[in-house]
Order: structure tokens, then sequence, then C-alpha cells
């Protein structure tokens, strides 16, 4: 295995030409040296503007070349299985975006072709990798703020477009599927635990079909984590963690910026007016930059996987549950 993991990327999504491409272009163990898209002239001119050597006119020719280690997968949710799944049968290390499948079932299946085929493959929780969670976690495992015993988050964006991959409900679109993983996930990986139950309320777009807005409530035996994901909502993130003695908040938790630090901040005292609030700054980091060095380490040392397929698979568990919440009107157990 060479010094640097050799990249190829299916497909030409924003986020991959905007993002995860740039950063991983900067990671030390990372080299983006293919790019593939349906229309080559696409992919063709994503190459010339990112610098990368080689262009294809369809994702077979990519996962066919001999010169790729891993495979970056950020195609629309619908195709994330069967191209991660293809990109595996050749050979391919894969990280492929969230959500990874559109079920437990479909989860299972890339279990199972991952260890068929001895490749290394994880889920694109970028938040997994950046230093302001890994310091969160720190403080919340320290006792600083006591026993946890609610998490609070609100996500949002605004999207009204109905040639958008997130409005389609084929593709997998909706807002527990595109953002509402993130509350669910860092809730997940904060406490080191599952939740037992989880119920939702959902309300759908009338014309397209998907969830607009969900808000959920997750039992951690001891510890409630709720949350509110909009697509059709003004733009907001912001995630909390309270414990017995104090409280972290997250100020930008998810679209963390590459070009300027973050911020966390620890309550300890309670004080109505901020006064008794600790902030903590985090350096300047490209968690696309941090996720793509993680992975590649994780194929080059054997280093643990951030997102692994078995926790892509809890997640979804209680994603699926929320979904049969939404029609039961009850509470309903994950089945990871």
């Amino acid at each position: 295995m060479p010094a640097k993991v050799r990249w190829g990327v299916l497909g030409a999504a924003n986020i991959a030409l905007t993002k995860v491409i740039p950063g991983m272009q900067r990671a030390a163990h990372c080299e983006v040296v293919a790019i593939a898209s349906r229309d080559y002239e696409r992919a063709a001119g994503a190459a010339e503007k990112l610098g990368i050597g080689t262009a294809y006119g369809s994702y077979s020719e990519l996962l066919a070349a001999p010169d790729i280690d891993a495979v970056y997968n950020p195609l629309p949710n619908h195709l994330h299985m069967p191209w991660s799944i293809q990109a595996m049968q050749a050979g391919k290390h894969v990280l492929c975006e969230k959500p990874i499948t559109l079920t437990v079932a479909e989860c299972r299946r890339m279990i199972e072709v991952r260890d068929e085929h001895g490749v290394v493959a994880g889920e694109a929780f970028m938040v997994h990798s950046h230093p302001q969670w890994l310091r969160a976690r720190e403080i919340a495992r320290s006792g600083e703020i006591g026993d946890m015993r609610a998490i609070q988050c609100s996500f949002s964006y605004d999207n009204r477009d109905p040639q958008n991959v997130r409005n389609v409900v084929e593709y997998g679109g909706g807002g527990l599927m595109d953002i509402g993983c993130y509350p669910i996930t860092m809730s997940r990986w904060m406490l080191g635990r599952e939740p037992r139950r989880v119920h939702a309320l959902v309300e759908r777009d009338p014309a397209f079909g998907v969830d607009r807005l969900a808000s959920a409530v997750l039992d951690f035996d001891g510890c409630q984590s709720t949350f509110t994901a909009g697509t059709q909502t003004a733009p907001y993130q912001r995630m909390q963690f309270l414990g017995t003695r104090g409280r972290i908040e997250v100020e930008i938790p998810f679209n963390a910026p590459p070009d300027r630090p973050t911020r966390l901040f620890i309550d300890i005292g309670g004080g109505l007016f901020g006064e008794d609030v600790r902030t903590e700054e985090i350096p300047v980091c490209d968690q696309y930059t941090a996720q793509g060095e993680a992975f590649s380490r994780s194929i080059l040392e054997g280093a643990p996987v951030p997102t692994p397929l078995e926790d892509a698979l809890a997640n979804m568990a209680v994603i699926e549950a929320l979904f049969r919440s939404e029609k039961s009107g009850r509470w309903e157990q994950p089945e990871a």
C-alpha cells in the first residue's frame, strides 16, 4: 500500500466539488486521482478545476481502474448502496455519504459485502473527526457537567426546489434522512449507547411527499434527546448537552467553517445572563480534511474507522423506528 491512499470520486455532487475533495486534497495521506460522472464533460470540467488527473464518463470505468485504492461516494441517497457495493466488489475501500443506505436491511447487506471482500468501509459523518466534537465528548465524559440528562438540537434550512434530490421521495429525500441523522448520531456518539425507544411527529410536504418538519424524542434511559429537523424553515443549527451540574453548547455543530475557529460554551454555574459561561475556542480545522485523513489511516494503519458500518446500521435503525412512529403514533424500538 502506498504512503497515500489513492482516491476516486463517484459523481460530481456539489458537496464533493466544493467541500470534500478540496478538504481531502489537503490531507497528508489522501491523493484524489480520479473523478467520474455519467456526463464525461462534467467530470472533465471538475477534474480540470480541482487538479485531478483523470476523468471518467462512467462510474464503472472508475471502479475498474487499478490505480484507485478507495472510493468516495457522494451520489444521491438511493444510489449509495448499489454503487458502494459495486466498489467493494471491485476491491475498493469505500467512504459513503450519509445516510449510507435507505434501510437497515440494505446496511446489513453492505456489511456482508465488506466482510466478504475484506475492505474498509464507513459512513461519511465528518463531525466524528472534528476536534470540537472530540473536545465536547471529552468534557462530557470527564464528569464536569455531571450525568447527562438531556440533549437538545435544532437543525434547519429552507429548500423548496422540486428538482433537488432532497425533495424527491424516490431518491431518499426528506429532512430525517438529510439532517435528522446528525442529532441522532451525535446523541448516540456522545452517550456511547443506543436509545431504547423513540417517538416522532412528522409533517410532510403535500406536493413533494417528503418530511419537511420532524420532531423526535430519543429515550436513552436516564437521558432524553430531542431534536427538530426542518427543510422549509429558517436556516439554523445548534446542539447542547445538559447534565446534572452543567451544560455544553456547540455553536456551529454540523457545518463547522473550515477557515475560522469554532466555539464550545461550557456553563457550570447556570447564570441566566451567561455570566458563568466558559468559552473554549477550537483552532481552525477543515472537517473534511480531518475525515479524509482519519479514514485513510484506517486503510493504511488499521486505525479505527470513524463511523463504521455497524454504527451506520444502528443510526439507520433509529431513523426507521422514527418513520414507524410517524405512522403508528406510538413509541417504537430501533431494530438494528
